[in-house]
Order: C-alpha cells, then structure tokens, then sequence
C-alpha cells in the first residue's frame, strides 16, 4: 500500500493533550489516521484523486457515512467513503477488528458467566464503552467461530510445504469448575519459495502422543503431504506423531531450544562462555567444522557441566540435519522462531483474559490472532527462494529419508 500522509498542527496537538484524557487523543489520531488510510483505498479503486480528471476513473465519489469502530481504547466513528456504483471495500475493518471482536467477546463472556473479577469488567466498561446483552454476544461469536472454522479446515494444497514448524503453547481453562490448561497447537508451513503460512491450529487437553498425531492427521486429511523435513523441540509426542504419519521426513530440532535445554543445564558462572561457543557452532560454514567445535566445547566444559554436555552430545546430530540443505536455507529452517513469535503474539493477546471461560473462547480468540498473523506472515519476505530448492538434489532427498527412519530408530530405542 503507498504511503499514508495526515496532519495535525501544534494547536490541535496542544488542544488534545490539555484535555487530561489521553484515551480521547489516542482515539482522535487512531480516527483521523483511519479516516485517512480509507481516503487512500477509495482513491486505488476509484483511480483517481478527488476533482482529478483522468481517463483510468472507475467510479464517482457519494459523499461519506459514519461507522463506529470498537478498540481497545474505545469506540471511535468513522467516515467511510460511498462510491456511486461499485460499493467502497476496505480491508482496515476486516484485518483491525478480527482480533478486537474476538477479545471484545471474549471479555464480555466471562462478565457474562460471572467467572470474571471486577477489574476485568471494569477493563471491558473501559474498551467498549458500552454494555453487551447476551444475545449480541451469541450472534458476534458465531459469526467469529464461523471464520475462524473455516480458516482452520480450509483444505491444504498436495505438496506444496515441503517444510513444517510445529509448537505448542499454553492456556488456561474453566471447566468443571476448575482451572485447567489447554494446549494450543500450530502448524506452519513454508513453501518451496520460501513463503511462510499458517497451516492450522487447535486446542487440546494436553500434548500427548494422541492428540499430536490427531493434530497431524487433521493436517494430513485437510491435504498436507510431501513434507521434507520438519522443525520443532525435542518434544517425544511431536516426534511420535510426525515418525507414524510422516515415516519419511526428517526431523530439525530447533537449535534456538537446544541451546536453552543446555544452559539450564549448565552452572550460571559457564552459561555466558557456553552460549558464546555453541552459536559459534551452529554458524559453521560445513558439518566437519561444527563436529570439530562440538568437540571442543564438550572437551572445555565436560569436568564442569557434565549434564550440559550430555545433552549437547545427545542432540547435536538432530539439531544439524539443515546441514545437508543449501547454506541460504539453513539460518530460516533451523529454529522454531516463526512459531515462538506466533506463541508469543496469542500470550500478549489473552493477558487481559487471563483465564478463558471455556475451550471454545480459546479457540474463538486465538484463532482470529492466529489468522491476522497469518496475513501478516505471508506478506513477508521470503525466507528463500524456488532456486534454492532446486539445488536439493535427489541424492540428498533419499539421504534425508534415510536420516528420517534413523531417527525414528534412535527415538524408540530411547
């Protein structure tokens, strides 16, 4: 999108801030800077400025009309562009208001089943300015639950991730009149161009061999397959369940969690120096000068971290299968990282809600912050690109089957 220009003087600023009520300034900047991203939309698909004269027009101006917006600073109105034929579209309440509503109804869900403190309620009077009848509540969560269903079981296109990250974070839960945690499960995929997608999510008592596999099977059903090699944490039900759906990928672990399992492991006098010397190890350039620095640090530290060693001897291989890939695959494979922003995102998200009044609310709320980060994530970048996998020969692939059923091998007789 080009870039969006508003103004406001010192006057105006002055006047807002002197008010004492930072809420209603925030409210008027977050009005009149939506107010202008919408004058921008309704110029791209009029194709043309207001008065221009131009022979790529589409369409003619209608004048404007007023729609309040809920936020989490309060609800604001807005002028939304008429066009005279073609209905004006804006993607800022669609993308802006997903994750709001959710957590909005979230909220008002736990007021409403009177499991919430005063505070939380006294946060909602606050972010809505207004109260909420139950049956407004219903008709807002199916609408949400139906979108966030629909995202969640939309099919999977064959063989088009040949990379896979999968976590798992946590939350906690009302039912049966007590406070459970529930694991949410995420899958994202990463193309052979290097573009990143949220595959699926869902939430489930616990992450155990049984509901990690019911979570890669719905994968599977929805399409996945092909998969090449995926990164996690050591996590045994992750690698149980991937090892009997996808006999023929191979495992990454994550080096970021590797390195976390060894300095917690590790005396706090030796974890700087440690740290230093095993990203030392992870950023060689060959197999042959990571093994040769692996060895060097189990020789250093073996007599002063020995539970340490231990597990950097134990996990090296596992953590260096990106190694047989081309180099500029390595670094964007080799860690969880993309999952752990996600994680990162839903936590920052359900600190107001600190404990969900059912299941469902969890996947209400979640899910639609796991959608906008979605949308977000796939206008990035991409980690690589097409010719990078290309140079994946099929001597490599067969190596890394090979691998994949080592690994399995090795996890059983653990």
């Amino acid at each position: 999108m080009a870039q969006v220009n508003f103004t406001l003087n010192q006057e105006e600023i002055l006047q807002l801030l002197s008010s004492g009520n930072s809420s209603e300034a925030l409210k008027e900047l977050l009005r009149r800077s939506m107010n202008q991203i919408m004058l921008l939309e309704s110029a791209e698909q009029l194709g043309a400025e207001p008065y221009e004269r131009t022979t790529e027009r589409q369409d003619q101006r209608n004048g404007v009309r007023e729609r309040p917006l809920t936020t989490r600073i309060g609800t604001i109105v807005l002028s939304v562009p008429r066009h005279r034929n073609q209905p004006f579209h804006t993607m800022l309440f669609e993308n802006y208001q997903r994750s709001e509503a959710a957590l909005i109804t979230v909220m008002v869900e736990t007021v409403i089943e009177g499991i919430s403190t005063r505070k939380v309620a006294k946060v909602l009077d606050t972010l809505c300015g207004r109260s909420f009848s139950k049956s407004t509540v219903s008709a807002a969560c199916k609408m949400l639950d139906a979108e966030v269903n629909e995202f969640k079981n939309r099919p999977i296109e064959p063989g088009h991730y040949p990379f896979l990250i999968l976590d798992a974070t946590y939350f906690k839960v009302r039912e049966d009149h007590r406070t459970k945690s529930k694991a949410f499960m995420i899958a994202i995929g990463i193309t052979a161009k290097g573009e990143r997608e949220l595959l699926g999510f869902d939430v489930y008592d616990d992450e155990s061999n049984s509901t990690w596999t019911s979570f890669i099977q719905s994968l599977k059903q929805r399409g996945l397959s092909d998969v090449l090699m995926y990164t996690s944490d050591a996590h045994l039900a992750i690698r149980y369940a991937m090892s009997n759906e996808f006999p023929n990928t191979v495992w990454q672990r994550c080096q970021f969690h590797l390195i976390r399992n060894i300095l917690d492991a590790a005396a706090k006098n030796y974890k700087a120096g440690i740290e230093t010397e095993l990203r030392e190890m992870f950023n060689s350039k060959t197999i042959k000068e990571a093994r040769k620095k692996r060895d060097e640090i189990l020789n250093d530290y073996s007599d002063v971290a020995e539970k340490a060693m231990e597990i950097l001897d134990d996990g090296f291989d596992d953590s260096m299968t990106v190694m047989m890939l081309p180099e500029e695959m390595r670094r964007p494979l080799r860690t969880s990282n993309a999952a752990e922003r996600l994680n990162a995102e839903l936590k920052r998200r359900a600190v107001v809600i600190k404990i969900f009044p059912n299941q469902a609310s969890v996947l209400r709320l979640m899910g639609s912050v796991a959608i906008d980060y979605h949308e977000t994530m796939s206008q990035k970048k991409p980690l690589f690109y097409n010719t990078s996998m290309k140079k994946i020969s099929e001597n490599t692939r067969k190596e890394l089957i090979v691998l994949a059923h080592e690994q399995k091998s090795k996890a059983r007789a653990a």
